[in-house]
């Protein structure tokens, strides 16, 4: 099964000590203040993990999109 890829926006700009933290996921601060989180992930596993770290840092999640892979 191949891995999907996804775009997350949250809210707010995340440090750039997140990065590490969401490894293998590009993080974009963007103009209007909000941060997106963009990669592929393997199952929905991988994707459940990622939006528990999202919920732990009690940072609002304003989208999450299905996107093709940009490779």
């Amino acid at each position: 099964m191949n891995p999907r890829h996804y775009e997350l926006r949250v809210e707010g700009h995340l440090d750039e000590r997140w990065s590490a933290w969401f490894a293998g996921l590009t993080v974009v601060h963007e103009t209007d203040g909000t941060t997106i989180l963009r990669g592929a992930l393997t199952d929905q596993a991988e994707l459940h993990g990622v939006l528990a770290k999202v919920r732990d840092l009690g940072t609002p999640l304003i989208s999450l999109t299905t996107i093709e892979a940009t490779d």
